[in-house]
């Protein structure tokens, strides 16, 4: 690889040259299955233990806490996102990716040993707090490896990855709860993790530019944005997690910390764009128009992508009488179509450029597949579900391609700030989904559902896990009435989510279509053996790029080198 001087970018290859060419061996394939190994851990837990809820209150008699299971991880998720990208530089991208995958092996064996709920909300929050940077570092490393126009197949595979997972989540789930034990939910993390430990060890070996001091390093980050991002995060999910469940929307312990943390995350912006020395958030990830759009686009589609997968089982559970396997098993389109459609974005975009056109094809598909849904009532047969799923599955996959549009305008040196903020974004759009699905189903139930059931509920409990496993128990015309309360109370969810699907299609309007470069950050990348003559074999770094890479510290404050990546036959000719 041609490096350039240092503080200075080299020119990308002219716009009517062919692609240019990397080589990638074998260890790069390691590291890369290491990646989508410790992304799949994430995405099985968050997606199977919302089918397994019904069971773990039960056990556990947690129906008053029982909604901090989700909220718990989530909220640790979220507030470790942004601070993630900052501490990968300075430490390194495999000592945090190995720290994560620890902390995400220890919450699984807290929650699965968990003997009352208080044990498994904090066995919950240490496996957040390790997602939250595992998602954030397979992000990371990926950009790290692979220029952004080489990216879409990559990023494809790790969307697909997590899509996947999230939608077979439910089907495992079901399988371990009505066979096994909830508990197995967790404890099946252990062993994933050891692997993705071990491989992450052995393989991911990366440059990072050295720090002159760890402490002065430590002490220069933006602690004061991190404390009002976290501050403004929690105060929002607290918010989200009360309303509609143990206080009304309209209360003063919904409103108060909901305006608290809506105010707290402009003045945290507002903060690192004109007083923090090194921003959590730098202005310049957020300076531009068609980031922002893209921003805006992910929030709307984690709203409806985190909604449909975990809430038509519940459809299929009280209005159709589906056992927890096999609602997990009428969810399989779903899980069929996202990753191949994910998967296809990336190939696309890699081969044409046109990430643009690719997101509005999905929101199209998305606003169809939602907007069938919203026809589905207690007597819709569940064969006519299929087509739903898989168009609006179609629409999941495709607009994965929001990532393209986040960060083509933006220089390689901002990856992993853009990338934290963009899952930080996306984590926080999956936090309100759940609670505003949750409290529209809630307040319909009440409305719908007849008296004689609600009767029977004690008061506070959430309606819908208290009352779906004893529908099939009802007797007739009981039953016939509740199955049909909550198909009804189900359409408006639905309804609300196409709404989502309408917002995110109108942000692509905000967009300008930037070409997709292939200029690296420098100071990253896969550590090369030198040969003796000074030369890498594989002609991508020679022993003179890494003095100059180790010239470049952190601490100092230097602006890293950005390399156009080129063909290694070329770059031994120069």
């Amino acid at each position: 690889m041609s490096t350039a001087q240092p503080n200075k970018a080299q020119p990308e290859p002219p716009s009517g040259s062919p692609p240019p060419r990397t080589s990638r061996g074998w260890r790069f394939w390691v590291i890369f299955l290491a990646l989508c190994v410790s992304l799949l851990l994430t995405a099985l837990d968050l997606s199977s233990v919302g089918t397994a809820l019904p069971s773990i209150v039960h056990d556990l008699n947690g129906t008053d806490s029982f909604v901090w299971v989700s909220s718990a991880y989530t909220l640790a998720c979220t507030t470790v996102l942004p601070m993630s990208g900052r501490l990968a530089d300075l430490f390194g991208r495999q000592s945090v990716l190995l720290a994560a995958i620890l902390l995400f092996g220890a919450g699984s064996a807290v929650a699965g040993a968990a003997s009352s709920m208080a044990m498994l909300i904090a066995g919950r929050t240490i496996q957040g707090i390790g997602s939250g940077a595992i998602q954030v570092l397979v992000a990371i490393v990926t950009a790290d490896l692979i220029p952004l126009k080489d990216r879409g197949f990559f990023q494809a595979l790790t969307g697909a990855t997590f899509s996947f997972a999230s939608a077979i989540g439910p089907f495992i789930g079901g399988a371990i709860v009505q066979h096994t034990t909830w508990r197995w939910l967790f404890y099946l993390n252990l062993p994933l993790c050891g692997i993705a430990f071990g491989i992450v060890l052995l393989f991911l070996r990366l440059r990072k530019p050295p720090v002159e001091s760890y402490l002065a390093a430590v002490k220069s980050m933006d602690w004061i944005g991190n404390i009002i991002i976290i501050g403004s995060a929690t105060s929002c999910i607290i918010a989200l997690t009360w309303a509609g469940v143990t206080f009304p929307w309209s209360s003063a312990q919904v409103i108060a910390p909901l305006v608290i943390g809506l105010v707290g995350l402009p003045i945290a912006l507002l903060y690192d764009a004109y007083v923090a020395s090194h921003p959590v958030i730098p202005a310049a990830i957020i300076s531009n128009r068609t980031s922002i759009a893209g921003y805006i686009g992910s929030f709307f589609h984690l709203l409806v992508v985190n909604s449909v997968p975990f809430y038509l089982p519940a459809y299929f559970q009280s209005s159709k009488l589906a056992p927890p396997l096999l609602s997990g098993l009428y969810l399989l389109p779903t899980a069929l179509c996202i990753s191949p459609a994910a998967i296809s974005q990336g190939i696309i975009v890699s081969k044409t450029g046109k990430y643009r056109l690719i997101t509005v094809v999905g929101w199209a598909a998305m606003l169809v597949g939602v907007g069938l849904m919203t026809l589905l009532d207690a007597d819709s047969p569940i064969a006519v579900t299929i087509p739903m799923q898989i168009v609006a599955a179609v629409g999941f996959g495709f607009v994965y391609a929001t990532t393209f549009t986040v960060m083509a305008p933006l220089e390689p040196v901002h990856n992993a700030s853009a990338l934290s903020f963009l899952l930080f974004v996306r984590t926080l759009s999956s936090a309100w989904a759940i609670p505003i699905s949750a409290s529209i189903l809630q307040n319909q139930l009440r409305a719908r559902l007849p008296s004689a059931f609600l009767a029977t509920i004690p008061a506070g409990h959430d309606l819908a896990y208290s009352a779906i496993p004893a529908i099939p128990a009802l007797p007739n015309p009981l039953q016939r009435e509740v199955r049909d309360a909550f198909a009804s109370s189900f359409q408006l969810v639905w309804r609300v989510l196409l709404g989502f699907c309408g917002a995110g299609l109108v942000s692509v309007a905000l967009q300008d279509h930037v070409g997709l470069h292939t200029k690296m950050d420098d100071r990253f990348g896969l550590e090369k053996k030198v040969s003796a003559a000074g030369s890498d074999p594989e002609g991508k770094c020679t022993g003179s790029d890494e003095k100059a890479h180790g010239e470049q510290g952190l601490h100092a404050g230097e602006t890293p080198v950005l390399t156009a990546v080129v063909e290694p036959e070329k770059d031994a000719a120069s």
